[in-house]
């Protein structure tokens, strides 16, 4: 079978593309049947442009260092492969011995982890194989039964594998292939020296792939400590957003945000569009606060924090997913794991302090080819971290003018940058936020047509995973 994916450059190069051939199809990889059909049951038949140029060279068995925007599917880009090349050892034997672990995904957070855990699960649901996650903040017992039972596929978060180490019910002496899942991310939280613990525990010779949505000169440094020449492969303009991501910065004072994001979604449900909203704070105190004092406006939210215990994240998530909450008021924790499709909007009550972290939460939207707004509330204090956020993606964002009537103080700034007046209008009016009279574009930015990358995927399964998955 003629495989047209486009020819990735030497091990040291790059291929930039926006697009999957349209001759591309699942099926050209020659994946195992029981495979295809689990993707053909996710509704899915085109591979995104991540899929398209990462799986063929993970099958290869090429170490890889995989760019993507977050939403474009770089989840799949590893999973699927891997399941392909573990599926020789898959065993119905209830023997533990006969499922070690063959393959073993890193992440940062236990909401990837779990986001990771759910699509090896529904892949790999038709073959013998067993996937299994585990990460700090609940009770170790049923993880460790999991793990004591066997499992082909791990997908961890660093500190709790570690602990898990350490009580000897996981044993990596048999992992074939290792995944860092947005790699930077762990670096800034510190897990360097846990990955090297654990990667002294992976025998050398292995199949290393390292995904992230950005690639700092800290994380190309860490690959040449952990990958063999390997194919780099980035589907999207590095530090950008999803094109299908409608951007816009409302300048507001700190006192008048709460106000502001009340107006937006006022605005939106007028206009037919969903109130669900994912808003993100610096301050796990603030996250709390903004939750409190919106459900005291009339809006059904709920926060998400590292002060909150597994269990109770678990229920605002999935109160979230059904609908029962509008607005999720979360900090960063949530920025890099929370995968829901369709996800309409995602505002920002505060800007990020570091310029990276605002590229992952606005990828909250926006996913898997579906549209999203993304709004930013910055007060002037803020110009700081704005510039810094232009600067790396390399891009004026549009700023829309106050609503007719605002207390703010802070100064607003023309789409154009210049020192005219702010129009009068009411930005949160216009149909959010397309391109309108009452919204001039950038001068300096450009209106990329929106491109379909993939097909939305299918709901999620609700909930937080403890231990391994029963097949269906």
């Amino acid at each position: 079978m003629t495989n047209t994916v486009p020819e990735i450059n030497s091990p040291t190069g790059a291929t930039e593309s926006s697009a999957t051939p349209a001759t591309i199809t699942f099926a050209d990889f020659g994946l195992d049947p029981k495979i295809q059909k689990a993707v053909s049951e996710q509704g899915y038949n085109t591979p995104t442009p991540i899929q398209a140029q990462s799986i063929p060279h993970v099958l290869a068995g090429s170490d890889l260092m995989g760019a993507a925007q977050t939403g474009t599917g770089k989840t799949a880009a590893f999973v699927l492969p891997i399941i392909q090349k573990i599926l020789r050892h898959a065993s119905s034997s209830a023997s533990p011995a006969r499922h070690p672990i063959r393959a073993l995904v890193l992440t940062p957070t236990r909401e990837l982890a779990v986001q990771v855990a759910e699509n090896a699960a529904s892949y790999s649901k038709h073959t013998d194989l067993r996937a299994a996650v585990v990460y700090g903040g609940v009770d170790m017992k049923e993880q460790v039964a999991t793990l004591r039972g066997g499992v082909e596929i791990l997908i961890a978060t660093p500190g709790r594998l570690l602990d898990h180490i350490g009580s000897k019910v996981a044993n990596l002496s048999q992992v074939e292939i290792l995944v860092l899942d947005e790699a930077d991310r762990m670096l800034d939280m510190g897990f360097l020296p846990d990955l090297q613990r654990i990667i002294d525990l992976i025998p050398a010779q292995r199949q290393t792939l390292l995904f992230s949505a950005t690639f700092s000169p800290e994380i190309k440094k860490l690959a040449q400590s952990y990958l063999r020449t390997p194919v780099t492969v980035e589907v999207a303009r590095q530090n950008a957003a999803a094109d299908t991501v409608k951007q816009v910065v409302h300048m507001v004072s700190s006192a008048d945000k709460q106000r502001a994001i009340v107006k937006v979604l006022e605005a939106r449900t007028r206009q037919g569009l969903s109130r669900q909203c994912i808003i993100f704070t610096n301050s796990r105190l603030g996250c709390a606060r903004l939750a409190r004092s919106l459900e005291r406006d009339g809006i059904k939210a709920g926060a998400i924090h590292g002060d909150k215990s597994q269990g109770e994240r678990t229920l605002t998530l999935d109160a979230f997913k059904s609908g029962a909450i509008e607005a999720l008021v979360a900090t960063d924790v949530a920025a890099r794991g929370l995968d829901i499709p369709s996800m309409p909007c995602v505002i920002n009550h505060e800007l990020p302090f570091n310029a990276e972290d605002f590229i992952h939460r606005i990828g909250r939207t926006g996913r898997a080819g579906s549209k999203g707004d993304a709004i930013a509330l910055v007060d002037a204090s803020e110009k700081r971290l704005l510039d810094d956020i232009e600067k790396l993606m390399k891009r004026k964002l549009d700023i829309q003018p106050l609503p007719e009537g605002s207390s703010s103080s802070a100064p607003s700034r023309s789409s154009s940058r210049s020192d005219a007046p702010a129009k009068m209008s009411d930005p949160f009016f216009y149909k959010p936020y397309e391109p309108s009279a009452a919204a001039q574009p950038n001068a300096n930015s450009t209106n990329t047509e929106e491109k379909k990358v993939g097909i939305t995927p299918a709901r999620p399964a609700v909930g937080a995973l403890l231990g391994g998955f029963k097949k269906k």
